[in-house]
């Protein structure tokens, strides 16, 4: 039976993303594992095989985190010898993050990552496109209307 009720839980977009998001990371928890690899430490990794080396705002930035909550990130992913975090040279309150050697030879053991991904969900990748489509639509409206405001002055 459908509703038309607007607060009925099955109408609402932020449960269906809620749970979409758990069960999609459900996903991941296994083939991460055997990198060493929490998904928020993945896409910090994510973000740094695309392009290191990176301030840690500017990855803040890229993850739409604040940086406070990308710290122990960081730490966890230095600790493990994944990257390396130093002062800039020219701007001492910058941290500059930059992979390791490791860091850098753990890329090809995620290559396989998004195919794998993709496999388990059972989706057609020209589906999931439209998907990261839509979802990126939104997320900058929502940005746009104020949410996820950085702590760099402003929203992405």
């Amino acid at each position: 039976m459908t509703t038309t009720d607007p607060l009925a839980l099955d109408r609402q977009v932020c449960f269906a993303l809620a749970v979409t998001n758990r069960a999609v990371l459900s996903v991941y928890r296994p083939l991460l594992e055997p990198l060493g690899l929490t998904h928020p430490q993945y896409l910090v990794m994510l973000a740094l095989w695309e392009r290191a080396p990176m301030s840690a705002g500017e990855i803040a930035s890229a993850l739409q985190l604040e940086p406070a909550s990308l710290t122990p990130l960081l730490k966890r992913l230095d600790a493990d010898g994944l990257l390396t975090r130093r002062r800039s040279d020219t701007d001492e309150r910058r941290l500059v993050i930059a992979l390791s050697d490791k860091g850098t030879a753990l890329r090809r053991s995620a290559e396989s990552i998004p195919g794998k991904v993709i496999e388990a969900l059972g989706a057609d990748v020209s589906e999931l496109e439209r998907l990261h489509e839509v979802l990126s639509s939104i997320n900058t409206a929502a940005i746009a209307a104020g949410a996820l405001s950085t702590a760099e002055g402003g929203t992405r």
